[in-house]
């Protein structure tokens, strides 16, 4: 679709051929905005049916999405949509997908990006994909075998930080404008690409009343309520289902906020659930809005809980998924909430 960009912060607009995800008049995150009358998605086979709720490009149709969605063995209400069945394993491909085209597009030989691992994997299979390169700005104490990933699919840089996912988010930013690379990340190409699981939730299950997703940079977050207010907006869906947004108890900035109505705080991570360990979500505020306007809530879940709804998932179906992947089926053993639910099993890079 025909778009343009608008800076969450200063409220600045610029066209589609701006080259970047970040206002640089003020350093504020942009937002994609559509022009004209949003379309009705008809029945989507595969991620690429959605290309028409998507900015704009020249994409390759690579295979990504159309994630199968299983029923829970214990929960009659509950099924489970394994994101994990994407190419790098994680719902990041979604994202990547759009994101690096938009790159290639605007002519980048370069990407770089932060990231607690998955993001990383993703990013740097994509810019393979489309013959560039990649610099990955990435935690020391990041999983070792999520770097070994991103290693082993392209030609990338890792550069490793003393400290969290927020100092390696403001190192990508200080590369990406004087090494002239775009900049990848949670931003908002990759949220229009995200918000493609939403989509095909709703393609496969009109009834739906929940839907649970675990919260890092709350990305996906934003991306699932702008997903439900575009189907609104077409008429594909009549009533908009319940969001719920799940942090770790040893990482909860996004919750808190909600929690108190207030803004959110940079929070220190202290999580085993690496792929949610965020102090400050990118897209939190947003994230929060949407929760507020989906009737949504913000539920934090035990370190203990997630451990033990991981072992419960490879008893259950001889699969792998990561601690902030089950943090969904733990929210939803926690809350019980009524009628059919969606939980997003986000990656699986254990």
């Amino acid at each position: 679709m025909k778009y343009h960009l608008e800076c969450t912060e200063c409220g600045s607009v610029f066209g589609s051929s701006y080259n970047s995800q970040i206002c640089r008049k003020c350093g504020g995150i942009l937002e994609v905005f559509y022009e004209g009358k949003f379309p009705r998605t008809n029945k989507i086979q595969n991620f690429w049916d959605m290309e028409a709720i998507m900015p704009n490009s020249n994409y390759r149709h690579y295979y990504l999405g159309n994630t199968p969605v299983i029923k829970s063995k214990e929960y009659k209400d509950l099924c489970l949509k394994l994101e994990f069945m994407n190419p790098t394993h994680s719902f990041k491909d979604r994202g990547s997908a759009i994101e690096v085209a938009k790159a290639k597009e605007y002519g980048f030989k370069e990407v770089v990006c932060a990231s607690t691992g998955n993001m990383a994997y993703s990013t740097t299979y994509y810019a393979k994909l489309y013959g560039m390169r990649a610099r990955v700005f990435i935690s020391d104490n990041a999983n070792a075998d999520k770097i070994k990933d991103i290693k082993s699919v392209g030609d990338a840089t890792i550069t490793k930080v003393d400290g969290d996912f927020t100092k390696a988010q403001g190192l990508a930013i200080k590369y990406a404008y004087k090494e002239g690379a775009f900049l990848c990340g949670d931003y908002c190409y990759r949220k229009e690409g995200q918000k493609s699981i939403a989509y095909e939730i709703m393609d496969s299950n009109p009834k739906v009343k929940n839907i649970i997703v675990p919260v890092g940079n709350a990305t996906l977050l934003s991306a699932t309520y702008k997903a439900l207010a575009e189907m609104e907006s077409s008429g594909k869906i009549t009533k908009m289902p319940r969001i719920i947004a799940v942090q770790s108890e040893k990482c909860q900035p996004l919750v808190r906020a909600f929690k108190n109505s207030s803004r959110i705080k940079y929070e220190k991570p202290d999580t085993m659930a690496d792929a949610i360990a965020v102090g400050y979500p990118t897209f939190g505020e947003q994230g929060i809005e949407g929760l507020k306007r989906a009737a949504g809530v913000a539920v934090s879940v035990s370190e203990q809980s997630m451990a033990s709804e991981q072992k419960r998932f490879m008893r259950d179906y001889g699969l792998a998924a990561e601690l902030a992947s089950v943090s969904t089926i733990a929210a939803y053993r926690k809350l019980l909430p009524r009628g059919e639910s969606v939980a997003v099993i986000t990656g699986a890079n254990v």
